[in-house]
């Protein structure tokens, strides 16, 4: 049994996307089958102008200025939705990307330069952790921070992810060939690849006893996290599926949970054929033995593939289906393919059950993280 006074309360999030920042009204436009993709213009040649961009930081800008203003806004954000100001001595900052800016700049001195110049420009006293594992590091920083506070090496932590768009990726993924030529459609029988996008997201973390001993309201909880790696290629999965597995399978243990327990998954849902298919096979196994199966979900055809940011955008998104018992269709999707085998909204929303929420990313490198998540309405006085 777990001591209640331990558990992790998340007390404040907040996003940055492609359709907004406002938690509730992005939210919303998800439910309403919304996608913030849109023509781009390159200055050379792409397989294909989709992206999807966040409104009110001029892409003309330096990336590393974007980067840098996504972080420190909705850091900020964040911690004003948990009523914690910046300057907490107890607050420490745990922050991820892939390449941020760095792809795209010339000489790079460290790093982790972006998340030390975003906290400090934010209030916060503590230099941050900083987390890059490609597109899993958002997830990874909650991760992070979760272990950092069971361990008592922090009392209260603010992480996720920020991630930009640049010309840099989109010509990386152009020639990969990961790139979709036209649209990404999750876990539809048309897939042929992603699309890129920006965002950022951000958790405050703390003890479910010191949220308590200061009143703070409860966005969910954070009841578990646990990663694998395939070690099998440095940019494609396992084909078996079988570390995604795995990385679930170590995440329900760390909640002291069964997949039964689970009523959502938000899947990284990249939309390239090798990603869809390891992902479905990984949940048909999963839950094959569950009476009632989760219902999959995917926010890429909505926000776009936001790399680092990914993990931490979709954290956001699955305790925001948890609130609300409804997870959003997957844009784009018209023909689920038949490996899946779980329930999956197309056009129009889904109900979901009470229980627990999971977000799975994949990240080039092998990387596998799942996060466990729980509603607000868990976090009992």
């Amino acid at each position: 049994m777990v001591n209640p006074d331990s558990r992790i309360w998340v007390t404040g999030m907040a996003w940055t996307t492609a359709l907004g920042s406002a938690l509730d009204p992005v939210w919303e436009l998800l439910l309403d089958d919304t996608s913030g993709i849109t023509d781009v213009i390159s200055p050379l040649p792409l397989r294909n102008i989709r992206a999807a961009v966040v409104p009110g930081v001029p892409l003309d800008s330096p990336a590393s200025h974007r980067q840098h203003e996504l972080t420190r806004t909705t850091l900020s954000t964040a911690l004003a939705d948990a009523g914690i100001e910046p300057d907490d001595p107890a607050l420490l900052p745990v922050l991820g990307t892939s390449y941020g800016a760095h792809l795209d700049l010339t000489e790079t001195a460290s790093l982790s330069q972006w998340s030390a110049a975003a906290v400090r420009d934010a209030g916060l006293a503590a230099e941050p952790v900083t987390v890059t594992t490609a597109c899993s590091a958002g997830s990874d920083a909650i991760l992070t921070a979760l272990a950092l506070l069971q361990e008592g090496a922090a009392e209260l932590c603010v992480c996720g992810g920020a991630d930009v768009l640049t010309l840099g990726k989109r010509l990386g993924h152009s020639r990969l060939g990961t790139m979709a030529p036209d649209e990404l459609r999750a876990f539809d029988a048309r897939h042929n690849g992603t699309v890129l996008g920006e965002g950022a997201a951000f958790l405050v973390l703390e003890t479910a006893a010191r949220a308590r001993a200061r009143g703070a309201r409860p966005r969910g909880v954070l009841a578990g996290a646990a990663s694998s790696n395939d070690a099998a290629s440095a940019v494609a999965p396992d084909p078996s599926g079988a570390n995604v597995v795995l990385a679930v399978e170590r995440a329900l243990r760390t909640a002291h949970i069964t997949p039964a327990d689970v009523s959502v998954v938000n899947a990284h849902g990249s939309g390239t054929p090798v990603n869809d298919d390891v992902e479905a096979r990984a949940y048909a196994r999963l839950f094959a033995e569950v009476p009632s199966p989760p219902v999959v979900f995917a926010t890429k055809g909505a926000f776009g593939h936001t790399l680092g940011a990914t993990g931490a955008i979709e954290a956001v998104a699955v305790l925001q289906a948890l609130a609300t018992s409804m997870a959003p269709p997957v844009h784009g999707l018209r023909e689920p393919i038949p490996q899946l085998g779980l329930p999956i909204p197309a056009r129009q929303p889904m109900k979901i059950d009470q229980g627990y929420g999971i977000s799975v990313t994949l990240g080039f490198g092998g990387f596998n993280t799942c996060l466990v998540l729980q509603g607000p309405g868990s976090a009992t006085p």
